[in-house]
């Protein structure tokens, strides 16, 4: 196994991005596992969540912008809830959508944006984060 460091160097411009988006600090996460073990939509990602934080902290962002997982996620708050080190994986999945909305000039979501790799049995992420967004 090679040890990779993380390091500020490792840093892109969409990794700033989606930690400033996000508010979290991803060098708290000691990758316990927790976070895939508790979500309910885990099953069905290419890329556990604990794997997204782990890539985000190796500055391996590419993987991440071409998984389905970043549009699986249910943003149901699960994996920050069970966190012991209170990193929230739900914002930070929202901050990677959001990355690559802005990336292709746009400041929105449409539904004929959205990768068609998403699982008709699972919810949508959009409805279940805008109900989180606007429920409050």
């Amino acid at each position: 196994m090679t040890r990779i460091k993380v390091s500020p160097n490792n840093k892109t411009k969409e990794l700033n991005q989606i930690l400033e988006i996000s508010g979290e600090n991803i060098l708290n996460c000691m990758q316990c596992g927790k976070c895939s073990a508790s979500c309910p939509i885990g099953s069905d990602m290419d890329i556990l969540p604990h794997q997204v934080v782990r890539l985000l902290q190796i500055g391996s962002i590419e993987k991440i912008l071409n998984s389905s997982s970043i549009w699986n996620c249910a943003s149901c708050f699960t994996c920050g809830a069970r966190c012991p080190r209170n990193v929230d994986i739900s914002k930070l999945m929202e901050g990677i959508r959001l990355t690559i909305i802005r990336k292709k000039g746009k400041s929105e979501l449409k539904v004929d944006d959205i990768p068609m790799k998403i699982d008709e049995k699972i919810p949508q992420q959009a409805i279940v984060s805008g109900f989180r967004k606007y429920n409050k």
